[in-house]
């Protein structure tokens, strides 16, 4: 073929470019895995910039960022001139002249042997950057010899710089390499090393803060001015000159540039953009399974998450837990004073230190490492050492052992907290723990505890299931339940939270309100402990469960998440829907990629559930119901608002519980330490009603006074179907000067209750009355509430009411003349 060129020299050079063609597209292909991966051209017109994906609450604010590179890419218009001028000046002068590759920088790097400084063009550079040329997995067989290795990188970034030369104008080219090199200390692009370093936007940057950052180029950890402040400012001053000898800085700007220090102001991405967070790790988790099915990694495919959470709500959330918490967190610590709190089921002391030091992976190697020296091991861990400690204050650096370490964290109480809309199925709140940068584990999703009188209304689902209506009735006596276990018949008697019976006949709506454990076990006794569990699993609780006697009073161990999502079950017509945490996902550019919607299924008759709703009610509604504590914040009964609730505390005051219901969420609070063993010594101190409740009455308040969240107030739905059960039965009023308690233990309803549901039975609304039933009600004149004589403390209470009315009254009167 070649012998027809009858002249010899263009017959060498048509032979020369021959082969020069062939070298190529076997470098492009790949030819037997010699050389490693090249960018096709699909590659080269899709580039990935492995931009981390932003996590967003429902109304568009950044609350996170997923990131393997923390990078934000930025436009050409948004970069200052002077990180345009700085870049070209200093790392390549003729990139506005050449096509990729700067044969008169080759020449000089060749005849030089490199010691004149490299050939590497911007876009040679953009191609390593963003094609990552280099990488084990862009390299063939050939790779392994040296010398051909750097060769044939070279050659691949000069192809793909063609390439890149060849779909994309100048300033785009400028711009993607912004938008990829790195700064150092994980801060890649532009847009982030800006805010990171001057916390200032692109297009804000000084001259000398882009002729710093350019200069950092050369070497990220050479030239860091947060390590070696006087090499970068001298690097600076270099750029700087390199920008007056090409035409892009006056020589006097240079004298007065140059003698200015370094102005590093540090900055964030955005609130909440650079740290991990309780939310931020449960979308990980919730979106776990779609990333594998769809191919996408939130670390680099640029995603834009919008979840669930509606933000003010969220702050308000976290502000009522921390407000509450460091109220508890002092309790605590003033009830136990110098006496450590760790005690088991039966008033033993535990050693919890110790068994914690042995739970430790490091425990059993310096065992083996001293196996006859226990004081060795015992000295590891006594070592004091410089770490940094949680505080309400502040995170504090303090001198802490190992030891001491433990015995710090041991003590502290802990929080899980979620809010739903159960129309919805939407998470509005998720508050994970009071610190995720100290306690990583979730108390939402995560960790399991045992739910204790928050468990009861399952049992009295059930017998509503079963035919029972609100007002059949129990007696509030003595109880000895026969079992099974393993082929031997044992007995479970249950008490009450103050170890007495009354003797009471109360109708299934009282005693749940009061919460009565007699009751509530009669109940599980007649409808089947299986069928509680049954039920339960039925409303939205997946964890296993123990089908014993004791189901109904809170015996197992449950999330916050799986409670939020079967107390929703009864709000939405007794319709089970699965929580969703995220609403869509979009790319870069906005465009959908997936928009979720919750799974639901009918587990409950509209009557049923109504009928629960209104059960619920009946902790504000009943006398002594175990969400009366609700009274102490009265912004939240505004204009005939309801809530319907459920306190609960675990054996020994462990666990402490808030279930919360309002017309348009549904609120779960868990409070506890991580170590059971840890908790408060009676009910007045860690009740539910004390510990928990406060949260979401805190948290509720809040949402009720910020018109803007668009949660108003308002009564519970009314029935839209027939109810046939009887529920009408207002129960008397009985004052006593005791204590009313709530829990598998205890729970206490110390509050003040105001005066019209004093006088009055609890009657239903209008709507409410059933269509077969009269519709006119008893009232206080006609059917007095069975009363007993005040007490001391509660005549004074009401003497002090009518004086100062009467004073009200008079100022009036005067005011009036």
């Amino acid at each position: 073929m070649f012998k027809e060129i009858k002249n010899k020299y263009l017959r060498y050079f048509t032979i020369f470019i021959f082969f020069i063609i062939i070298f190529f597209s076997a470098l492009q292909l790949n030819f037997l895995w010699l050389f490693g991966y090249s960018p096709s051209a699909h590659d080269i017109k899709t580039p990935t910039l492995r931009v981390g994906s932003e996590l967003y609450t429902s109304d568009g604010k950044l609350i996170g960022r997923y990131f393997k590179e923390n990078r934000t890419p930025v436009s050409f218009g948004d970069i200052a001139p002077s990180v345009i001028n700085a870049l070209v000046a200093t790392e390549d002068v003729r990139f506005y002249k050449h096509w990729g590759i700067d044969a008169q920088a080759v020449g000089r790097a060749v005849a030089g042997m490199g010691k004149d400084g490299g050939a590497s063009t911007i876009t040679q550079q953009l191609a390593k950057n963003l094609y990552r040329t280099r990488y084990n997995k862009s390299q063939g067989a050939l790779a392994k010899i040296p010398l051909v290795r750097t060769i044939i990188f070279k050659l691949k970034e000069w192809l793909t710089a063609v390439k890149l030369e060849s779909n994309y104008s100048k300033n785009d080219i400028i711009t993607m390499y912004l938008n990829t090199v790195s700064f150092g200390n994980n801060t890649y692009g532009i847009k982030t090393a800006a805010r990171i370093y001057f916390d200032k936007e692109t297009k804000d940057l000084a001259t000398t803060d882009a002729a710093m950052l350019v200069g950092m180029l050369k070497g990220t950890s050479l030239y860091n001015p947060t390590k070696n402040p006087e090499r970068a400012l001298a690097r600076r001053n270099v750029v700087l000159s390199q920008m007056n000898k090409n035409n892009k800085l006056s020589k006097d700007s240079l004298t007065i540039l140059s003698k200015e220090p370094i102005k590093l102001k540090e900055g964030k991405m955005e609130d909440g953009s650079d740290g991990d967070s309780y939310l931020r790790a449960a979308v990980s988790k919730y979106l776990e399974k779609w990333c594998t099915e769809n191919g996408y990694d939130l670390n680099e495919d640029g995603l834009k998450i919008y979840t669930t959470i509606d933000s003010k709500l969220q702050k308000y959330a976290e502000e009522a837990v921390a407000e509450q918490m460091k109220t508890l967190q002092r309790r605590f610590y003033s009830v136990w004073g110098n006496e450590d709190p760790w005690y088991d089921s039966e008033k033993k002391k535990v050693d919890y230190p110790d068994r914690a030091m042995k739970n430790l992976p490091i425990y059993a190697m310096l065992q083996k490492k001293f196996p006859n020296q226990p004081d060795s091991v015992i000295a590891y861990f006594n070592k004091k050492k410089r770490m940094q400690i949680f505080t309400y204050k502040g995170d504090r650096d303090t001198l802490f052992s190992t030891l001491d370490s433990i015995r710090y964290y041991g003590k502290i109480m802990n929080t899980g907290m979620m809010t739903m809309e159960p129309s919805s199925g939407k998470i509005k709140v998720w508050v994970g723990g009071i610190d995720h940068k100290f306690f990583k584990y979730d108390h939402v999703n995560q960790a399991k505890r045992q739910a204790g009188s928050t468990f009861k209304p399952f049992a009295y689902l059930t017998a509503l299931e079963q035919g029972m209506s609100p007002c059949d009735k129990f007696t509030d006596k003595p109880v000895k339940i026969a079992y099974q276990d393993k082929g031997e018949t044992k007995y479970w008697e249950p008490k009450n939270a103050d170890y007495s019976v009354s003797y009471q006949e109360m109708s299934l709506r009282w005693a749940m309100a009061r919460s009565v454990n007699t009751i509530t076990a009669q109940v599980t006794e007649k409808v089947g402990w299986d069928n509680v569990v049954k039920y339960a699993h039925e409303c939205g609780i997946d964890s296993h469960l123990e089908s014993v006697p004791s189901v109904s009073l809170g015996s197992n161990d449950v999330t916050v998440y799986e409670m939020v999502k079967a107390y929703s079950t009864f709000m939405n017509k007794g319709i089970k829907t699965d929580p969703i945490l995220v609403e869509k996902i979009t790319d870069l550019d906005n465009n959908i990629i997936e928009e979720f919607k919750p799974k639901t299924k009918r587990v409950l008759s509209e009557e049923i559930a109504w009928l629960m709703t209104y059960m619920f009610r009946g902790g504000m509604e009943e006398p002594r119901g175990t969400s009366q504590a609700l009274w102490e914040w009265p912004n939240l009964f505004k204009k005939n608002n309801q809530i319907g609730g459920k306190t609960g505390t675990s054996s020994d005051y462990v666990d402490a519980w808030y279930m919360g219901l309002t017309k348009d969420l549904v609120t779960g609070v868990w409070v506890g330490c991580d170590e059971r063993t840890a908790h408060f010594k009676n009910g007045e101190q860690g009740e539910g009603s004390r510990t928990a409740l406060p949260i979401f009455a805190k948290f509720m308040e809040k949402v009720y006074l910020d018109p803007s969240t668009g949660y108003t107030y308002g009564p519970f739905p009314k029935a839209t179907v027939e109810i046939t059960r009887t529920y009408n039965c207002p129960s008397p009023q009985y004052v006593r000067d005791t204590t009313s308690t709530d829990s598998v233990v205890v729970d206490s309803t110390d509050f003040e209750v105001p005066e019209t549901d004093i006088a009055q039975p609890v009657t239903p609304t209008e709507q409410e009355v059933k269509k077969d039933e009269k519709k006119t009600e008893p009232t206080p004149n006609n059917q007095p509430a069975t009363t007993a004589p005040l007490t001391k403390k509660e005549e004074r209470e009401l003497r002090r009411k009518q004086r100062q009315e009467e004073r009200e009254k008079k100022k009036n009167e005067n005011g009036g003349k």
